[in-house]
């Protein structure tokens, strides 16, 4: 796990946040190139049942407790599974089938923005106000930019209608972050004391049976993949880096710094992601896509600028 005595420093936080940031922004570039050679619910579901089997693992030596037990522990289970690992990276990974990683890279983004508005809605210590109102537009219209800067055209391939691959991968991945949103909305109230790399481990092989069966749905064969260098190389990477090493970072900064200030990692993800893609596989982002990055970027500054400029102000209290 990532050192937690580094984490009591400045430089030591902003060095896990530059290597989450970039395990995670990459993942995106990794998934669209393995996405060639694995059809994409067995890719999700492989690495998923690889990397929850290590979490729970490391759990179970270094938790005192990596058995859930109890109601609320299994129900957070089963949210976690359907919603963030199985629900999010099915639509995600099926989503990489029509857009770059890097757009969806982007659009994943406004799940912190979501996440707070869904909060909002649904649980009773937070309000919507005008602010938060306007930032959630502002994080909608990211996304409407990025589907159709250019008019109607783009939602149409055909004479006859029909949507354009485009904006169908574009729907599938603003539904993924809907689904993680909805996830860790409904997960907050039901949060024990169970460590969460356990939840996570748990989280990850029930995910990764929901994605098997999704699979099985959707007639995707094992004999389809193609184990080639690139497969076997982004599925690897996307199960020991993306997945085990950069969740166990995640754990330590969470408990470092908190969630609101962790989803600021969110926002470097984009920027990695069109960085990779542009590096490995010569694609180029559009303008556009920059667009409707700051305006979500500028979204989720809307709607969680008290807890920013506390976080800000207490750090800017420390240095002094």
């Amino acid at each position: 796990m990532y050192p937690r005595n580094l984490l009591s420093s400045s430089t030591g936080l902003a060095a896990a946040f530059v290597l989450l940031a970039t395990l995670w922004g990459t993942s995106f570039v990794a998934i669209e190139a393995g996405l060639a050679y694995v059809p994409p619910l067995l890719f999700a579901g492989i690495r998923y049942a690889i990397a929850g089997v290590v979490v729970l693992a490391y759990a179970a030596v270094v938790s005192d407790r990596w058995l859930p037990s109890g109601r609320d522990e299994w129900l957070g289970i089963a949210v976690a599974g359907a919603f963030v690992i199985a629900a999010y990276h099915g639509l995600l990974y099926v989503g990489e089938l029509y857009i770059s990683g890097a757009v969806a890279a982007v659009i994943v983004s406004l799940s912190p923005v979501l996440t707070a508005v869904f909060a909002a809605v649904t649980l009773s210590e937070a309000r919507l106000g005008s602010v938060e109102i306007a930032g959630f537009a502002l994080g909608l219209l990211g996304v409407v930019i990025i589907a159709d800067p250019a008019g109607v055209s783009t939602f149409t391939s055909n004479a006859d209608g029909t949507l354009s691959p485009e904006l169908i991968g574009i729907g599938l991945v603003f539904l993924s972050a809907i689904a993680f949103s909805i996830g860790a909305v409904l997960l907050r109230p039901l949060r024990t004391d169970l460590p969460i790399a356990a939840l996570q481990g748990w989280a990850m092989v029930l995910g990764a049976g929901l994605l098997f069966g999704g699979a099985a749905v959707l007639s995707e064969s094992p004999a389809a993949i193609v184990w080639n260098r690139t497969a076997i190389l982004s599925l690897a990477y996307l199960t020991v880096f993306s997945g085990v090493i950069a969740f166990l970072v995640y754990f330590a900064l969470l408990d470092a710094v908190g969630p609101t200030q962790l989803h600021l990692v969110g926002y470097a993800e984009p920027i990695v992601a069109a960085v990779g893609s542009w590096v490995l596989l010569g694609h180029v982002i559009e303008a556009e896509a920059i667009l409707g990055f700051l305006a979500i970027l500028a979204g989720f500054a809307a709607l969680e600028r008290r807890e920013i400029a506390a976080y800000v102000s207490a750090r800017t209290g420390v240095i002094r």
